[in-house]
């Protein structure tokens, strides 16, 4: 990591060390929310920013993101979270209670199509996407200059379906001597085992480039030619063992037609890919994102 990215990381950090996040799922009722306002106001936190849905006020589900200033929080956490598990059993809560200090570890994983990849490290390279892009790892070679160019450890593996498991430990073992909170599939063309899904649950994000469910799987662009769409688009999501089928995080589209072949769909593909991709990446790091079931709710 080159200097001035970590002194960015360090001030996020300094500004940053008392906030923290609070996301809810619980079956909805009355007192939900001013359990939890009582919470953290018995701990002295200022609630910055909240936002709430229901699906049904009677019998759904209900979700909830709060974004709080605390002081003393570091050294108040493990008292909080062992209070809020009482909550939690009352109200029979999913949730999860995260510190705005601590910047997310990202591995990337690409093939040939840097378009995503050059994205991802732009919006880091900005300060807009406020994460510790730890390392890259590839099955091409064409990634390694741009990269390492940037100080960031890269790792060419090649990888096909002939050798994914052991290419796979390989791969595991890297993310957990880097400490690896998040993987970013940025056109990363290989199929992951359920073995490494299951090793990294709702923590990989995949870009495809099919505005889903239409054209799953391999060479949508060229099956979107063929069917004559007029709107092409792309797909971000969680990774689980369906392919192209995990929890949708975020859509984007471009309209096109008759004129355009399939050279051009994929050109105006890649500026949809790498937005979408973007977005999803910085609503993950950013806490944003409760899944439910197959859906996320996005806040």
């Amino acid at each position: 990591m080159n200097s001035y990215i970590k002194d960015q990381i360090e001030l996020f950090q300094q500004e940053n060390r008392n906030r923290g996040r609070l996301l809810v799922s619980c079956p909805d009722q009355p007192g939900i929310v001013s359990a939890i306002s009582q919470f953290l106001f018995s701990f002295q936190a200022n609630i910055i920013e909240s936002s709430q849905y229901s699906t049904n006020p009677e019998g759904g589900e209900f979700f909830i993101r709060i974004e709080f200033e605390c002081p003393g929080l570091k050294e108040k956490a493990k008292d909080m979270e062992g209070q809020f598990t009482e909550i939690a059993k009352t109200f029979s809560m999913d949730w999860k209670l995260t510190h705005v200090y601590h910047v997310k570890k990202a591995a990337i994983f690409v093939s040939k199509e840097l378009h995503c990849l050059l994205e991802l490290l732009w919006e880091w390279q900005s300060g807009d996407l406020m994460a510790d892009i730890a390392l890259v790892i590839s099955n091409h070679e064409e990634a390694r200059d741009v990269v390492e160019g940037l100080n960031i450890p890269f790792y060419y593996i090649p990888a096909n379906k002939d050798i994914r498991e052991q290419v796979e430990e390989k791969q595991l073992q890297l993310l957990k001597e880097y400490d690896i909170d998040l993987v970013i599939l940025a056109r990363y063309m290989q199929i992951l085992t359920p073995k490494f899904v299951a090793a990294n649950p709702k923590k990989i994000i995949n870009i495809h480039h099919s505005f889903l469910p239409a054209f799953i799987g391999a060479r949508p662009y060229e099956r979107a030619h063929a069917r004559g769409v007029k709107l092409i688009g792309a797909t971000s999501h969680y990774v689980t063992n369906d392919l192209d089928e995990g929890p949708i995080i975020e859509q984007d589209i471009a309209r096109v037609d008759h004129r355009d072949d399939v050279n051009h769909l994929k050109k105006i593909g890649r500026r949809v890919e790498r937005s979408v991709l973007a977005r999803a990446v910085k609503w993950h790091i950013e806490d944003r994102i409760i899944v439910h079931q197959n859906k996320t709710i996005v806040f």
